[in-house]
């Protein structure tokens, strides 16, 4: 019962990708994404209150492994708990470039729905105050010279996501999880106390 259970709640969101990318959020409908899947509206609604909470799923799916990477360097020196963040950048640009429409979708959603936009603004703060919390972390246990953290925590988001983005625009431009682990190594080693 709940494997049949699982299998449909994936159902409905393979569907929803797909959908979302190819029409737009706006456009599918509830009923499109449970034909698309095969499955009632009741069936629907048992795993998602509706659309906008499917929606809001999938972003979270997606955070999740930034989270787990995040939660895998508990218990390491800064520098080494920077460099285990990076070990999730192969599926965080894998999974961007594969869902490009749906990456656009969270963005445009976002400046248009006020839940959305604050589901979206939530994991960027929450990111924020981590970074910033660990790069202090880094210059007392020193490690790394004296820099303001928030300051630094601003520009490592600000790196990520655009390189994400470029990622998105120009898949082939470059092997972005490479450029994102020797962007990582970069800033890592310029907060290096000497």
């Amino acid at each position: 019962m709940q494997q049949r259970s699982e299998e449909t709640r994936s159902k409905i969101i393979a569907s929803a990708i797909k959908l979302f990318s190819n029409r737009g959020f706006a456009a599918a409908s509830v009923d499109d994404i449970c034909k698309e899947a095969g499955i009632s509206k009741g069936a629907f609604y048992h795993h998602f209150e509706s659309k906008q909470a499917l929606f809001l799923a999938l972003l979270d799916g997606w955070l999740q492994t930034i989270d787990h990477a995040i939660e895998a360097s508990k218990d390491k020196t800064v520098p080494e708990t920077f460099m285990q963040i990076t070990e999730a950048f192969p599926y965080i640009f894998a999974t961007a470039n594969e869902n490009l429409p749906m990456f656009l979708e969270f963005w445009l959603q976002a400046s248009r729905e006020e839940r959305i936009w604050q589901a979206s603004i939530a994991p960027y703060r929450r990111y924020h105050k981590y970074f910033t919390l660990l790069i202090k972390k880094g210059v007392d246990e020193g490690s790394f010279v004296a820099v303001d953290p928030e300051l630094t925590s601003r520009m490592i988001i600000s790196t990520a996501m655009g390189l994400l983005l470029q990622s998105l625009l120009d898949p082939k431009g470059a092997k972005w999880e490479k450029v994102a682990r020797d962007s990582t190594n970069m800033l890592v080693n310029s907060l290096l106390k000497k």
